[in-house]
């Protein structure tokens, strides 16, 4: 199936880690050129690095999604390499431990400071990007752009109260951008976002997955006890979804909050 990406430009933040890296990688394949936005300028340039090693067209831009002239900088040096940009891809985010309760943290005592952070995060990763970018979008009447948020803005997560606000309050904002662009500037102006579940990656497989006998830990296994699919996520199992929606493919659809979670968030548990 042809998605009809190739000859286009996607800037994708956040896209020296596992699941924003897949995407990057799943769009260069399909015939786009690929700006990597990161805050880990190593983390984007291998990245990018790997795009290149099989033919594909890809830079690095060190960035930090939450700042607005650092993402001015890098749309800049996007515009000076590639011309335009025709696809957003907002993945910058994370959960930070100092904003979630444990048993040894109560809610009541969790930092201000760590909550907005997070929020901010998670949140105006999202924002900033999409108001720099979509100035190129309203000047040419047409762009897509794509919110990866969570489940846990769909379904909050126990413990992690800023990391499943954020996401929540990302997906509202995936719904309000969407109704803006079309109807301020044009309807050729989309924006949808997808929702991972549980997706097993580098950083947190140590604790999902028993280094000694490659079986769910106990954390995994309560998630899996939620999942009617019945697995951990992986990072590619986000990409075809994530193509489909920025392609021609989807041109009717925006204002979606798609799951991509193997049943998550809509199983009851009974």
């Amino acid at each position: 199936m042809d998605l009809h990406l190739a000859e286009r430009t996607a800037v994708v933040t956040g896209g020296g880690g596992a699941i924003c890296g897949a995407i990057a990688r799943g769009l260069a394949a399909e015939g786009a050129a690929v700006a990597i936005w990161d805050v880990d300028a190593g983390a984007g340039e291998a990245s990018a690095a790997e795009i290149r090693a099989v033919g594909g067209s890809a830079i690095s831009v060190p960035c930090d999604a939450t700042d607005r002239p650092s993402v001015v900088a890098a749309l800049a040096r996007t515009i000076e390499r590639f011309g335009t940009v025709d696809i957003l891809v907002t993945g910058a985010g994370g959960g930070r431990r100092e904003a979630t309760t444990a048993p040894d943290v109560a809610f009541s005592d969790i930092p201000v400071e760590a909550l907005r952070s997070t929020v901010d995060l998670n949140y105006l990763s999202a924002v900033i990007p999409c108001q720099e970018v979509g100035r190129i979008f309203v000047s040419r009447g047409e762009g897509v752009v794509l919110v990866v948020s969570s489940v846990a803005g769909i379904r909050p997560l126990s413990r992690a109260i800023a990391y499943s606000n954020g996401k929540a309050a990302l997906n509202s904002f995936t719904e309000w951008l969407a109704v803006h662009m079309a109807t301020t500037y044009a309807p050729t102006i989309r924006v949808n976002a997808v929702a991972p579940g549980f997706v097993l990656t580098g950083q947190n497989r140590f604790l999902l997955v028993d280094e000694e006998t490659g079986a769910p830990t106990a954390r995994a296994a309560q998630i899996l006890a939620h999942v009617p699919m019945g697995r951990l996520g992986e990072p590619d199992d986000i990409v075809g979804a994530a193509l489909w929606l920025v392609s021609d493919r989807a041109r009717f659809v925006t204002g979606v909050v798609l799951p991509v979670d193997g049943g998550f968030a809509v199983a009851s548990g009974v």
